[in-house]
C-alpha cells in the first residue's frame, strides 16, 4: 500500500512539474503582453484557490498586520517575477526563460545568509559561480540589441525576484498552509497589475483568454495542488530533483508545440545551470 501511494505521488509530482513547464509555452503562444499574462494567471488561480479553501472551510485570516504586510510584499515581488519570466520567454525563447530562471539559487546563496544570519559556506559560493558560468556561456553577445541577451537579462530578474519570494515564503510557510500563502500573494498580483492592464487597453482574443485561463487554472492552481498533495508520500529531496525537470519539460513542450529548438550554446549553458541548481537543491534538502 505504501509503495502504491509512493508511485502515485511520484506520478502526481511529475504531472505538476510538467504543467509548470507548460505554462511558459502557453505564455509564449499568447499575443497579449507579459504583464497581462501574469495578471490573468494570478486572477484565475486566486479565484480557484479561494473556492477550494471556502469549500474546505479554511480560515482565510492571517495572524497579524505584519503577516498581511509580508504577504502583500510577496505578492508584489511575485508580480515582478511572473511578468519578467514571461517577458524573457516572449523576448527570447522558452529555453532561455526557463534556464535563466533556474539560476535563482545564485541569488539565494548570497541573500539568504544575510537575511537569516546564516553562515555563507565555500561550497555555496562555488556553486553560485558555476551558475554564473552557465549563464555566461548562454549569452551570445554583450549587446542590449540582441534578443537572446535581453531575454537572459529579464530571466535573471525573474530569478532574482523568485529568490526574494522564496525567502519571504520561508517565513510565511512556517505559520500558514501553502495554499493560503499562494492565495494572498496571487490576489495581490491581480490587484497590482489590474491598473497596468486597464491603462494599456489590452486587446484579448478568444485564444488569449483560453491560453491565460489555462495557465492560471491548470498550470498554476491545479499544478500547485498536485505538487503539495504529492509531497505527503514523497520526501523533500525527491521533490527537489523532480522540480529540476521543469526546464527540461518546458524545452520539450516548446520543441513539439512551437518548433523552438535550443542552440548548442544554450544547451551547454543550460546543462551547467541545471547541474549547479540541482546540486544546490539536493544540498539544501539534505541539510534541512
Amino acid at each position: 500500500m505504501i509503495e502504491t501511494n509512493n508511485n502515485r505521488s511520484l506520478m502526481m509530482l511529475h504531472i505538476a512539474v510538467m504543467l509548470f513547464g507548460l505554462s511558459g509555452v502557453i505564455g509564449k503562444w499568447t499575443s497579449v503582453p507579459s504583464y497581462a499574462v501574469a495578471w490573468g494567471r494570478s486572477l484565475c488561480s486566486a479565484c480557484l484557490l479561494f473556492c477550494v479553501m471556502k469549500g474546505r472551510k479554511m480560515d482565510l485570516r492571517l495572524s497579524g498586520k505584519s503577516d498581511y504586510m509580508l504577504a502583500l510584499a510577496g505578492g508584489i515581488v511575485l508580480a515582478v517575477h511572473w511578468t519578467t519570466f514571461f517577458l524573457s520567454i516572449k523576448t527570447a525563447s522558452v529555453a532561455i526563460g526557463t534556464m535563466t530562471f533556474s539560476a535563482f539559487p545564485l541569488f539565494v546563496t548570497f541573500i539568504e545568509p544575510a537575511v537569516f544570519h546564516e553562515k555563507l559556506e565555500r561550497r555555496d559560493i562555488i556553486l553560485a559561480m558555476l551558475l554564473l558560468v552557465g549563464v555566461a556561456v548562454t549569452v551570445p553577445e554583450l549587446s542590449l540589441g540582441n534578443q537572446t541577451t535581453m531575454g537572459i537579462i529579464w530571466g535573471l530578474v525573474s530569478a532574482a525576484t523568485y529568490a526574494a519570494l522564496s525567502l519571504i515564503n520561508r517565513r510565511l510557510s512556517a505559520k500558514y498552509d501553502g495554499m493560503k500563502v499562494c492565495f494572498y500573494q496571487q490576489s495581490t498580483v491581480a490587484l497590482v497589475l489590474l491598473p497596468v492592464v486597464a491603462m494599456a487597453d489590452v486587446i484579448w482574443t478568444q485564444s488569449d483568454i483560453l491560453g491565460v485561463g489555462s495557465i492560471g487554472i491548470i498550470c498554476t492552481a491545479t499544478a500547485f495542488s498536485l505538487f503539495v498533495s504529492a509531497q505527503r508520500y514523497v520526501n523533500a529531496r525527491t521533490a527537489g530533483v523532480v522540480s529540476g525537470m521543469e526546464t527540461v519539460y518546458g524545452i520539450i513542450f516548446a520543441a513539439v508545440m512551437l518548433g523552438e529548438l535550443p542552440s548548442l550554446r544554450e544547451v551547454a549553458g543550460g546543462i551547467i545551470i541545471l547541474a549547479a541548481a540541482l546540486t544546490s537543491t539536493l544540498k539544501g534538502k539534505s541539510n534541512g
